[in-house]
């Protein structure tokens, strides 16, 4: 059975525990599985792979104590056993997926977190649900505190996401008012790393892919608007330390890097430690709610859960350039297919 959850008490004395991952074979949720092997838990992963990849797994598929389970989370989970710790990822997360899989978004941020809500209910674990800085839309409000509402619209091309990803809020915060279930919400800022898909369609695995194939970096409006990129690392510390804070337990955190940079100046700094001939090329701005100003207030994070993160952009930058370097030496694709 699962160990029970006391207020104040926090999870981690517990040791060894029995942890799903919904959505662990995407980029974030593969590095998360790894992390929590390293740690000593025994972890089932749940995926339907649409954008999801096994090759992320290739470092835990074969741990005694991982499990794959390929299973779309609109239906209900069935018989999984009993877990201590339910994180919630399973969502396409880039633009392409999610404009891809539209209606899949918005069921499985609806239909699926209510299936891992009751999941988490009846096993007494403690949730994380996965939302996204997309919640608070092209922001008016910079940087971005949780308590900011959003500029948001319910019928853009983005809403498929954005929105679903509200509901998913909605509902777990009416589950943690009338149930008592232990959920929290994480708002995810930009985030990469090794495992980010190549054809992903945000700015590093784009810029990175183009610098290698010695193709110009393609730039969406004037190069001006603003990310804050954190590298997966830290993002991972951050995801791990909301669930076990028992203080987490209803509450919004976001998780993020709060340096901010202009587009066109992660596009300068890519070219320059690829050592590319690429330059750069300017193209219409992307269509809908495409975020001027992106930037996390950290504050909540750093002051409830010790938070903050240390891994420099030029260091979390040279790791993944040499990831994808490696990844594309061994894909079948062909590098140009990828600009």
């Amino acid at each position: 059975m699962a160990l029970p959850i006391s207020p104040g008490e926090p999870a981690r004395a517990y040791g060894s525990l029995r942890i799903l991952v919904a959505g662990g074979a995407g980029f974030i949720g593969s590095h998360l599985c790894a992390a929590l092997l390293s740690a000593g838990h025994e972890v089932i992963c749940v995926d339907n792979l649409i954008t999801g990849r096994v090759s992320n797994l290739r470092a835990v598929a074969l741990h005694p104590r991982f499990r794959f389970v390929h299973h779309n989370l609109i239906e209900p989970v069935g018989e999984l056993g009993v877990f201590d710790r339910i994180y919630h990822l399973a969502s396409p997360a880039s633009p392409p997926g999610y404009q891809q899989f539209q209606v899949e978004t918005l069921r499985v941020n609806s239909e699926g977190t209510r299936h891992l809500l009751d999941l988490a209910h009846r096993c007494g674990a403690a949730l994380l649900y996965a939302s996204t800085s997309e919640a608070y839309g092209d922001p008016l409000e910079h940087p971005q505190r949780e308590s900011y509402r959003g500029n948001v619209s319910s019928t853009g091309p983005r809403s498929m996401y954005d929105e679903a990803k509200r509901f998913g809020e909605a509902m777990i915060m009416a589950y943690v008012r009338t149930l008592g279930v232990d959920a929290r919400i994480v708002r995810i800022f930009n985030t990469y790393g090794p495992h980010s898909d190549p054809l992903d369609g945000r700015i590093v695995p784009n810029f990175i892919t183009q610098a290698i194939a010695g193709a110009p970096l393609t730039l969406y409006g004037t190069g001006t608007q603003t990310r804050s990129l954190c590298y997966i690392s830290d993002l991972i510390a951050g995801l791990v330390l909301a669930m076990e804070s028992t203080a987490a337990t209803g509450e919004v955190i976001n998780l993020g890097n709060p340096e901010e940079h202009t587009v066109l100046e992660f596009a300068r700094l890519v070219i320059e430690l690829t050592r590319s001939r690429s330059g750069v090329t300017f193209t219409q701005a992307a269509v809908g709610d495409d975020p001027q100003r992106r930037r996390p207030d950290i504050t909540k994070a750093f002051s409830m859960l010790a938070w903050q993160p240390s891994v420099s952009l030029r260091d979390g930058l040279r790791t993944t350039i040499d990831y994808f370097r490696d990844e594309l030496a061994h894909s079948a694709m062909p590098v140009g297919a990828l600009v």
